[in-house]
């Protein structure tokens, strides 16, 4: 089983948006997940990033049922106070 799967939240570790969390919508494939902050939150946009530009942390949210739809995501973010504090907290 891999760490990272759909509802994780991870740190970007490479890019312009590194230090910044997100969490992971979508698993493409062995290489590659799509991600989403979402934007108003985290400032993170949904993309599809490399496995080796995150790291997952021991947090996650479920979110199997509206992994498509950055409002609902968003939601159910401001219903979880510590997944919120989480998001927003800088590395």
């Amino acid at each position: 089983m891999s760490a990272i799967s759909v509802g994780r939240i991870v740190v970007k570790v490479m890019g312009r948006e590194s230090g910044k969390k997100a969490i992971v919508t979508k698993i493409i494939d062995k290489n590659f997940v799509e991600i989403s902050g979402p934007f108003d939150l985290s400032g993170i946009k949904r993309r599809r990033v490399n496995m080796s530009h995150i790291e997952p942390t021991n947090l996650s949210i479920d979110i199997k049922k509206v992994a498509d739809d950055d409002a609902k995501i968003k939601s159910l973010v401001e219903k979880d106070q510590q997944i919120k504090e989480a998001l927003l907290e800088k590395i």
